[in-house]
């Protein structure tokens, strides 16, 4: 795995050499190439000035700053070399928190941090250790990509997983959504819908997550490679049922399929009791 940023954690006088990582698995997507209709030709991207319409190659580009309609400040990257912030080698932590006070809307991008060696594993594993035993999390700030970011630094089994943060300030307000607000719940409805949750109850690690459209996707591709005839399967849109009736149902669907199997009766199941009599 190869690191991506190579820095320190601090926090007071304790600095912790790091190595970042991203922890996106990005050969779990698929992505298409855009080809020419006629001869298959991959279609390529040529860059062009919109006020005199000649092609433009890389170094004929420079960023701009619109402060107000068709007018540009230019900044170019000695401008930008003169921003010194500490955060672009060091995630220098601001405060340690309640996991249930930060907002899930804000987390965005994971990294793993590791050590930067054998010299930094010690102090490390007594970071990940004591948020571990305190149940916090610590925040901080970091340069990535140009621009300064807040991190979340969570405990991972032996390490440290970082959540990029998105500003509050980018997150808009749930309440702008429409017909979202107080509606009177049903004390019956809620009732059942909270038996519901309880009968399909299962730990986190039990579940089954896959990408079922990836997989989907995948099988086309392998088909039309093979010259096969894809097969496709419409999945019918459900009818819509009373609430009531529906967690009722749902209810006894739960119910029946927590049911453990049931003990062998007949013939067979004699002969082998008598074997272990």
């Amino acid at each position: 795995m190869r690191a991506i940023w190579k820095g320190h954690i601090r926090f007071s006088l304790v600095t912790i050499p790091i190595r970042m990582y991203s922890a996106i698995e990005k050969s779990q997507s698929i992505s298409f190439r855009q080809l020419h209709k006629e001869d298959n030709g991959p279609v390529g991207y040529v860059k062009t000035c919109k006020v005199c319409d000649e092609p433009l190659k890389t170094g004929d580009i420079v960023k701009g700053y619109e402060y107000e309609p068709d007018q540009y400040v230019i900044i170019d990257g000695e401008d930008l070399d003169k921003v010194k912030l500490k955060s672009t080698k060091v995630i220098e932590i601001d405060a340690f928190v309640d996991a249930d006070d930060v907002n899930p809307a804000l987390f965005d991008t994971p990294y793993f941090a590791g050590p930067d060696g054998e010299v930094a594993s010690k102090a490390y594993s007594l970071l990940c250790e004591t948020l571990k035993n305190t149940n916090k999390l610590a925040i901080g700030k970091v340069v990535l990509r140009e621009r300064e970011s807040i991190v979340l630094i969570s405990p991972l089994d032996a390490g440290l997983v970082m959540y990029k943060l998105r500003y509050p300030q980018e997150l808009r307000n749930i309440g702008s959504v429409p017909d979202v607000g107080h509606v009177e719940t049903d004390e019956a409805q809620l009732k059942l819908a909270e038996t519901l949750v309880a009968s399909m109850e299962k730990p986190f690690a039990d579940l089954v997550l896959e990408d079922k459209y990836y997989h989907a996707v995948k099988e086309i591709i392998d088909a039309k490679i093979e010259g096969k005839e894809v097969v496709t399967l419409t999945e019918e849109e459900a009818p819509i049922v009373d609430i009531m009736t529906a967690l009722q149902e749902s209810i006894n669907q739960a119910k029946t399929e927590k049911k453990p199997l049931k003990q062998a009766k007949g013939k067979k199941a004699e002969d082998e009791k008598k074997k272990t009599a």
